[in-house]
C-alpha cells in the first residue's frame, strides 16, 4: 500500500464544504482514475496528497517517492526550465563539482546522482524535448511542451507513485499515442484525473468523487460505464416512482386542505348554533390553522425534495432536447460550396509561412469535418481564416454567405465581464421580453440565484450551458458550427451533453480535437490533415 487515505475532508477559503469522509488505498502497480462533476474537486485531492494544499480532517499516509504532474503550469512561469523539473539544485552542484569544487555542501546536494545530466537529456529525448534548454525560461515553452515536460520527469526521478492532472489536456493526437502506449505498459502506480476516455480506459479501478465521498468502481471505464447505466436504469425507476409519490403528496395535500376547511366550517356553523364557546372555538380554529400549516410544510418539503430529484437527474435530458428543437431550423441544402481553399498560405509578419505547402480544399454544406494535425500545425490560424478573422497572404479563400460560429474551449462568445441575464440579453436578437429571456435561463438550469452572477465565476459546464442558451436566443440556427477542443475543460457528464447535442446537429460541422471518441460521436466522416 503505496497510499492510505482516511477520512479526508477540504474546505474552502469561503466556509463550503468541497469533500469529506474521503477513504482510499492505492495499492503498489494500481493505474487508478479519479472521475467525478466539474467542481467536486478532483484537482484539489491531488494537490492535497502532493503536499501543495493540506485537508481540513484526516490522515494521508505515503510511502516511498511521489511525482505530480499538475494540470495548470502558471505558478512555474517566472521559473526555468531546470527550476520547474526541480534538478536545478543537482545540476549546479554538479557543474561545480566537475569545475573542481570539491565542497562538501554540493556532495551532499548531488547525493551520488552522477548521471543526472544524462538522464534529463534522455527523458527529454524520450519526449522529442531535444531542442528544449534547461537554462531556458519555462515560460516560452507551449501548453504541449509543458505537459511533455513534467511527463519527462517521471524518467529523471523514476517515483514510486505518479499523480497525473489532466495529463492529456494540451496533447495532439501523437503525443497521445504515445502517452497510451506509456500508461498501458508502465509498471509504475498511477493515480489519475482525466476525462479523457481512451486513458480512463486503461485506468482500473475507477474511483468518482463526489462531495459525499468516493464510490470505487473495480474496473475499468468501460466496467464503469456499465456500472453507471445500470445506476441510470435503476435512477429512471426511481424517478417514475417519485413522479407517482409526487402526485400522491400534491393530492394528499389537497385532500388534508379540504377536510380542515370543512371541519372550520361546520364548526363555524355549531357556534353560530350556539352549541361551542366561542373561546374553545377559537383554540380549536388556531389548533387547525397550525395542524394544517404543519402538515403542508411536511408535503411541501416532501414535494419539493422530489421535484429536485427529478431536476438533477433530466438537467442534460432537457438541454439537449432544447438543443436539438432549435437545431432543426438548420437547413442549407448539402452540397452548396462553403468555403473554397485554393492555394492558401498565412504567414505573420516577419515569420514563415504557416503551412510547407499551400492548402486546397472545399467544404459543403452538410460536411462533418474534422481538422486534425499536430500542436503547433496551424489548425487555430486555418478557424480564424475560416472566420474571416484572417486573411491569406497567399491564395484565394472563398467564403459563402452563411451564418457561422465558433465554440471554443474557452466559450469566448460568453463575455465573463458580464452578468449571466446580461449575458443572454446580448444575444436576443428575437427581442425577447425580460421574462422570456428568465424562462429561458432556467429552462438552460440558471434559476433566480444565478442571474445576476457574474460570467467570471460560472464553471466550464455552467459556461456551455448558458453559451447554448445563446444560441438558441438568436433567431435561425448557425449554418456552419466550428467546435475547437470544446470538451478540454468539461466533465464526463457534460462532454457526453455535448456529444449528444452535436450528434444531432443538422448543418455544417467542422471540428478540431484530439479526442478519437469525441470526434466519432459527432459523426465526422471527412478528416483535414495539416502538416
Amino acid at each position: 500500500m503505496l497510499i492510505i487515505a482516511q477520512n479526508i475532508s477540504y474546505t474552502l477559503p469561503s466556509r463550503q464544504v468541497l469533500f469529506q469522509h474521503i477513504h482510499f488505498t492505492l495499492n503498489k502497480g494500481d493505474k487508478a482514475a479519479i472521475v467525478g462533476n466539474n467542481g467536486t474537486g478532483k484537482s484539489t485531492l491531488l494537490k492535497i496528497l502532493a503536499g501543495q494544499l493540506s485537508a481540513t480532517t484526516g490522515t494521508i499516509s505515503k510511502s516511498n517517492t511521489l511525482y505530480y504532474v499538475p494540470q495548470h503550469f502558471g505558478q512555474y512561469n517566472a521559473l526555468t526550465v531546470a527550476q520547474a523539473l526541480g534538478v536545478d539544485h543537482k545540476m549546479a552542484a554538479l557543474t561545480a563539482i566537475l569545475s573542481g569544487d570539491t565542497s562538501e555542501h554540493y556532495f551532499g546536494i548531488l547525493e551520488d546522482d552522477w548521471d543526472i545530466a544524462e538522464r534529463c537529456e534522455q527523458a527529454l529525448q524520450q519526449w522529442e524535448l531535444a531542442h528544449i534548454s534547461l537554462e531556458q525560461p519555462f515560460a516560452r515553452l507551449s501548453g504541449g511542451e509543458k505537459t511533455k515536460l513534467f511527463l519527462a520527469g517521471i524518467s529523471i526521478f523514476q517515483p514510486a507513485v505518479i499523480l497525473l492532472d489532466e495529463p492529456t489536456n494540451h496533447l495532439d493526437a501523437y503525443t497521445r499515442r504515445r502517452l497510451y502506449e506509456w500508461v498501458a505498459t508502465t509498471n509504475s502506480t498511477l493515480l489519475v484525473v482525466s476525462h479523457d476516455r481512451q486513458l480512463l480506459q486503461l485506468c482500473e479501478p475507477i474511483w468518482e468523487l463526489t462531495p459525499a465521498g468516493i464510490h470505487a468502481y473495480g474496473g475499468n471505464y468501460a466496467f464503469y460505464e456499465q456500472q453507471k447505466a445500470q445506476e441510470a436504469v435503476a435512477l429512471q425507476q426511481r424517478i417514475t416512482h417519485d413522479e407517482k409519490a409526487l402526485k400522491e403528496a400534491r393530492k394528499k395535500q389537497q385532500q388534508v386542505m379540504e377536510r380542515k376547511q370543512r371541519e372550520q366550517s361546520q364548526a363555524q356553523k355549531r357556534s353560530a348554533n350556539g352549541g361551542i364557546p366561542k373561546i374553545l372555538l377559537n383554540g380549536r380554529k388556531n389548533q387547525s390553522a397550525n395542524t394544517m400549516a404543519k402538515l403542508k410544510d411536511v408535503h411541501m418539503e416532501k414535494v419539493s425534495d422530489l421535484k429536485s430529484q427529478l431536476d438533477q437527474s433530466s438537467a442534460a435530458e432537457q438541454v439537449s432536447r432544447l438543443m436539438k428543437g432549435h437545431f432543426e431550423d438548420a437547413a442549407l441544402h448539402n452540397g452548396k460550396i462553403l468555403v473554397k481553399a485554393t492555394g492558401v498560405n498565412f504567414a505573420y509578419p516577419g515569420a514563415t509561412p504557416m503551412w510547407p505547402e499551400p492548402l486546397n480544399f472545399v467544404i459543403n454544406s452538410g460536411s462533418r469535418l474534422a481538422i486534425t494535425g499536430s500542436n503547433g500545425s496551424g489548425k487555430s490560424t486555418l478557424i480564424k481564416l475560416i472566420m474571416g478573422k484572417l486573411t491569406p497572404t497567399k491564395g484565394e479563400l472563398y467564403t459563402a454567405p452563411a451564418h457561422r460560429l465558433l465554440l471554443d474551449q474557452d466559450y469566448s462568445l460568453v463575455d465573463r465581464h458580464k452578468t449571466v441575464l446580461e449575458q443572454v440579453s446580448a444575444f436576443n436578437e428575437a427581442l425577447m421580453e425580460d421574462h422570456q429571456l428568465k424562462t429561458a435561463l432556467v429552462r438552460f438550469l440558471f434559476d433566480k440565484d444565478s442571474w445576476d452572477k457574474p460570467c467570471a465565476a460560472l464553471s466550464g459546464g455552467e459556461t456551455l450551458r448558458l453559451a447554448l442558451c445563446c444560441l438558441t436566443l438568436q433567431n435561425k440556427a448557425p449554418d456552419m458550427i466550428i467546435l475547437d477542443e470544446p470538451a478540454n475543460n468539461l466533465d464526463l457528464a457534460n462532454i457526453k451533453m455535448l456529444t449528444q447535442i452535436f450528434s444531432d446537429y443538422r448543418g455544417t460541422l467542422i471540428v478540431v480535437s484530439h479526442d478519437t471518441d469525441f470526434l466519432q460521436e459527432v459523426r465526422v466522416n471527412d478528416f483535414l490533415l495539416l502538416s
